[in-house]
């Protein structure tokens, strides 16, 4: 805030107030979505930062200061935030974002979820019977997400409800480019088969054709046992597997000692927007991991 001195008066100069809509969502790559489709009449925060595993997230007060002010709360859905965003949407108090409202939306309505198991229950790990969550890592999932998006955004905005759908529009044709280009590019590893530390990236491992024979949890969130590394050892030897990959925000000391001892490489393979520096927008993501990749594997097999 400014004060400016005019002659006798003391005039008070404050920055105007946003009188668009406030979007919270719980990780980067639905942030960077809504940013894509909201333009100018949205200003959008996450909770989650990408470099943090979004199945954990400390609850924090400033948190719920962007939610008592959030005219929409968009969430991944699944139960990926089922252990911090239920508990925070209640303290937060704010009616407009409680589910069955229209200020809340699951973002996965519509989208090619993967592994879903209506059996299954904790002693499988860090399962989720609805599915898995990761499901944004297709970009043909991305394209529903912010179509999910501009709908809502049209409902609670209606005046603005032609530039949600040009935007929309721009985004769409913007992909669609981009995916065609993405698609090429994985060619030169089509097939190729991989280990992957944890069940982040079937939907991924779909649109792009790798082979994940693997992981270095037995069971997602089940830290390895003696017996499964060993076999795990020998399955990577026998079947000549040259990369590990694994996200950012895991321990690496057990898939660096995999690696070692048999050989492959290891990479760091960001899963969300602004897990690793210049990924700052949903495409940057897929250029990002692609050409990772494509330096990976693309030469070897």
């Amino acid at each position: 805030m400014k004060s400016l001195l005019l002659g006798s008066s003391l005039l008070i100069a404050s920055s105007p107030v946003f009188a668009g809509l406030r979007i919270v969502t719980t990780t980067e790559d639905l942030a960077a979505l809504a940013r894509e489709v909201g333009g100018k009449h949205v200003k959008v925060e996450s909770i989650a930062k990408g470099y943090q595993d979004p199945h954990f997230v400390d609850a924090k007060p400033s948190y719920l200061l962007k939610l008592k002010r959030a005219d929409l709360f968009i969430q991944v859905g699944l139960e990926l935030e089922s252990s911090w965003a239920p508990n925070l949407l209640r303290s937060a108090r704010n009616k407009k974002i409680r589910p069955g409202a229209r200020g809340f939306l699951d973002a996965s309505s519509g989208c090619d979820v993967l592994d879903k198991n209506a059996d299954a229950d904790r002693s499988q790990g860090d399962v989720h019977p609805e599915g898995n969550p990761h499901y944004w890592l297709d970009p043909a999932n991305g394209r529903i997400i912010a179509k999910n998006i501009a709908g809502r955004l049209s409902e609670l905005d209606p005046d603005h409800t032609q530039d949600y759908k040009a935007n929309l529009a721009a985004f769409e044709v913007s992909l669609k480019e981009k995916i065609a280009g993405w698609d090429k590019l994985a060619q030169a590893f089509k097939g190729s088969k991989v280990v992957t530390y944890h069940n982040s990236w079937p939907n991924f491992a779909k649109r792009f054709h790798l082979n994940v024979i693997d992981f270095v949890e037995p069971k997602p969130g089940i830290p390895a046992s003696p017996s499964h590394i060993k076999a795990l050892l020998e399955r990577i030897r026998r079947e000549k597997i040259t990369l590990i990959f694994m996200e950012p925000y895991f321990d690496e000391k057990l898939p660096k000692k995999i690696a070692s001892d048999t050989g492959a490489n290891l990479l760091i393979l960001p899963p969300s927007v602004g897990a690793a520096k210049g990924i700052k927008t949903y495409s940057d993501l897929f250029d990002h991991n692609l050409n990772l990749l494509s330096d990976a594997l693309g030469k070897k097999q």
